[in-house]
């Protein structure tokens, strides 16, 4: 399994998420589908602009933290080495925009639709 350390921003960069995931796709969808309350959507966090890949858990848990320990200017030197522009790389890695749906829409990346359902039941 592949584990992956991402940090997401939004429209103006003001904002610079750090997560892991061994998913990255759907962890995309759920921040794009989260709850109004949450950090990403609070935040307009819509934009994939740095991600790397680990062999385990513990390798890319310890790579967020040493990140989320940086200072800004260490994190924005980080993702212009694969983003320069800071365009959006979910364009690049899946083929378009990360994409909010509405509950009545069927799911997201590799979700059952009755598992969807549920999670976009709870968001709303």
């Amino acid at each position: 399994m592949t584990y992956y350390v991402y940090m997401i921003t939004n429209r103006s960069r003001v904002v610079l998420y750090t997560g892991v995931t061994n998913s990255l796709e759907s962890r995309l969808w759920f921040h794009a589908n989260a709850s109004p309350e949450s950090f990403s959507k609070r935040y307009k966090l819509d934009r994939l602009v740095y991600s790397e890949e680990f062999d385990t858990p513990e390798d890319a848990i310890a790579r967020e933290k040493e990140i989320k320990h940086w200072r800004r200017q260490k994190k924005d030197a980080l993702v212009k080495t694969v983003s320069p522009r800071w365009n959006d790389l979910h364009d690049e890695l899946f083929g378009g925009p990360i994409i909010a749906c509405h509950p009545e829409r069927s799911e997201g990346p590799s979700q059952s639709k009755h598992r969807s359902h549920r999670l976009l039941s709870v968001i709303n």
